[in-house]
């Protein structure tokens, strides 16, 4: 069996996805462990719901410590996924998780990618630069937000009717469909 762990700092809609999609025990893969930098965040609602346990984490440990490292090889953390989680990701668990943290963005970088650049920021960007095409991107994790390997895009068309959400919304239905299936492609390839 192998085990993820999932980041996220809000609402968890990626999060609920992924946990319904690997609930069988035959696919090989379980949600092991959700953290969260946010105490009040739903993902953590989702997360206890599902039965699965879960970790807020203090600016303070995960940046100065090695604590979260101890708790997730514990956990026989296989891969570290990304969905939504708003903190940089600090050298030590880079370094100790080489290649196993991977993250999904809500558009086709390098465009409009680092710094600020999540949720409704990415879609209404897209949307003023009246681009025809976004999508997401789905990349490994490396010490620069947003920079690290891609492993694999989906592109959705954008209309000049489109408003930032329903830009969101057709996001939304990519991450759904592609990024569990991007897991499990990774783990078990």
């Amino acid at each position: 069996m192998k085990n993820i762990a999932i980041f996220a700092s809000g609402e968890g809609t990626n999060t609920q996805n992924i946990i319904d999609y690997f609930k069988s025990p035959e696919c090989g893969i379980k949600v092991a462990l959700v953290i969260s930098n946010n105490s009040k965040a739903n993902v953590l609602n989702r997360a206890k719901e599902a039965g699965i346990p879960s970790i807020v984490i203090d600016r303070t440990t995960f940046y100065n410590s090695d604590q979260l490292i101890e708790q997730l090889r514990s956990a026989h953390i296989d891969l570290i996924v990304l969905a939504g989680f708003l903190w940089k990701i600090p050298q030590n668990l880079i370094k100790n998780f080489p290649g196993k943290i991977i993250n999904i963005h809500p558009a086709l970088l390098p465009k409009y990618g680092g710094k600020g650049m999540y949720g409704m920021n990415v879609h209404k960007a897209v949307v003023d630069a009246k681009e025809k095409q976004s999508g997401i991107s789905i990349h490994f994790v490396n010490e620069n937000y947003d920079e690290g390997q891609l492993i694999e895009q989906h592109i959705c068309s954008i209309e000049p009717s489109d408003t930032p959400e329903t830009v969101a919304y057709k996001i939304h239905q990519l991450e759904n469909e592609f990024f569990p299936k991007a897991i499990f492609d990774l783990l078990m390839s």
